[in-house]
């Protein structure tokens, strides 16, 4: 079953942020071997081509290396992993702040509301 996409932001950023957060989110397990090109190109239902440049975004990263024969294996530096975990949360927050503003909450109002529903939910 291919995965789904929007129209936002280009295909292989979207897959790059899908694998990323399955690291960060430790799905995917530091030194662990990720699927081949060919294989997650499938799975997503992508062209290898995209799916070659969402890799080659990880690596950019850190987050990835290759082995030449062996293939792609995620990162064993945790620190690169705690700091793409603390941008993704940092984003996260930004939106989440952003788009309590829009809807007339003053940043002083959030923390009270936040701490409220954490109760709840709890």
């Amino acid at each position: 079953m291919s995965w789904k996409f929007d129209e936002k932001s280009p295909i292989y950023a979207q897959i790059a942020q899908h694998v990323k957060m399955q690291i960060i989110s430790q799905e995917i397990k530091s030194g662990e071997q990720l699927p081949t090109v060919r294989e997650l190109a499938e799975i997503a239902g992508v062209n290898p081509n995209t799916m070659q440049r969402a890799f080659s975004e990880l690596e950019r990263e850190g987050m990835v290396y290759s082995q030449r024969t062996s293939g792609r294996f995620v990162t064993d530096d945790t620190e690169i992993i705690a700091q793409k975990r603390k941008e993704v949360a940092e984003l996260e927050l930004r939106n989440f702040v952003d788009n309590m503003a829009k809807i007339g909450f003053d940043t002083q109002d959030i923390p009270s509301i936040l701490e409220t529903y954490l109760k709840e939910v709890d």
